[in-house]
């Protein structure tokens, strides 16, 4: 388990890194130089969001607005992803 990424950090997909919509297989894809990640809708959603300008703490007011969820849980799951995908390195801040 990784480190969740800090509420005020302001997380980007880093030059190479690109989320791609699957159409073939029917889902998301995270594609980084020789690695690839399948992410569920969710996770593509937050990853959208993901532009370098909103902190982790906008981006997970935004979902939880979007999905009707309270946002201290979303806050935590965002972090929690978020920490997951920079400790690939596919996510940077």
């Amino acid at each position: 388990m990784s480190t969740p990424l800090a509420l005020v950090a302001r997380p980007r997909l880093p030059r190479g890194v690109k989320l791609r919509r699957d159409d073939v297989r029917g889902g998301w894809m995270l594609l980084a130089p020789e690695r690839a990640f399948r992410v569920d809708e969710i996770a593509a959603a937050v990853v959208e969001l993901c532009d370098g300008e909103r902190d982790v703490r906008a981006i997970a007011a935004t979902l939880a607005e979007r999905y009707g969820a309270p946002a201290p849980e979303v806050e935590a799951d965002v972090a929690a992803m978020l920490g997951d995908l920079a400790a690939k390195r596919v996510l940077e801040t």
